[in-house]
């Protein structure tokens, strides 16, 4: 470990800060508005998805995964992932959608609280490349879960291609792709009064 690393370590402290919790927010209400507008939209790229496979639809999941990991990996506070998905979803539900309360707030809970798990297993010390795509993952595996379990009567089949989906999707999309954001945004350096900015040089 280099001595700038060992600095950027050393500084790490997991008390959320008043501008951690402004910060989240806004990322969590800019991917509220994100996640309505998906909403409005999917209906038909879901309809086109279902036709190849039942179940195939999960890749298009991962839009509605990425609040939580990309608020966790700028701030890297615990709580983070889960405070960020679900004020998002819940600004998802207020502005209105057609899935209701549990296809919007409650599943929103269920992928915050998933994806804490990625930064969770790791004691809260490592916000890197792994540690944001297993979360993606988990948040990815947390939707299915929610999904099958409003689903009851889904096919085996169908089962295994919405799971293996929507992790791939979360993994991709809320997991590396939230990652590679957080560091483009770093480099402009307007992360600088966070570690998450402080940290940008390194990999």
């Amino acid at each position: 470990m280099t001595v700038n690393e060992f600095s950027v370590v050393k500084k790490h402290n997991n008390k959320w800060r008043v501008v951690d919790i402004v910060v989240a927010a806004i990322i969590a209400v800019a991917a509220g508005v994100i996640f309505w507008g998906w909403d409005v939209i999917c209906a038909a790229p879901i309809t086109l998805f279902e036709a190849v496979t039942p179940g195939f639809e999960g890749l298009l999941n991962g839009i509605w995964l990425f609040a939580g990991p990309l608020a966790a990996i700028i701030v890297r506070k615990p709580g983070a992932a889960l405070f960020a998905e679900t004020l998002a979803a819940a600004l998802e539900l207020a502005m209105g959608n057609p899935w209701g309360i549990g296809g919007s707030l409650i599943i929103g809970i269920c992928q915050g609280l998933t994806a804490e798990i990625g930064f969770a297993i790791f004691a809260y010390k490592r916000w890197d490349l792994l540690s944001t795509t297993i979360a993606g993952t988990l948040a990815g595996l947390g939707c299915f879960l929610y999904n099958w379990t409003v689903n009851p009567a889904w096919a085996g089949l169908r089962i295994v291609i919405s799971c293996v989906t929507s992790v791939i999707s979360g993994a991709l999309v809320a997991g590396v792709l939230m990652y590679l954001l957080q560091q483009a945004i770093a480099q402009t350096g307007v992360l600088d009064r966070f570690e998450s900015g402080r940290a940008k040089a390194l990999v």
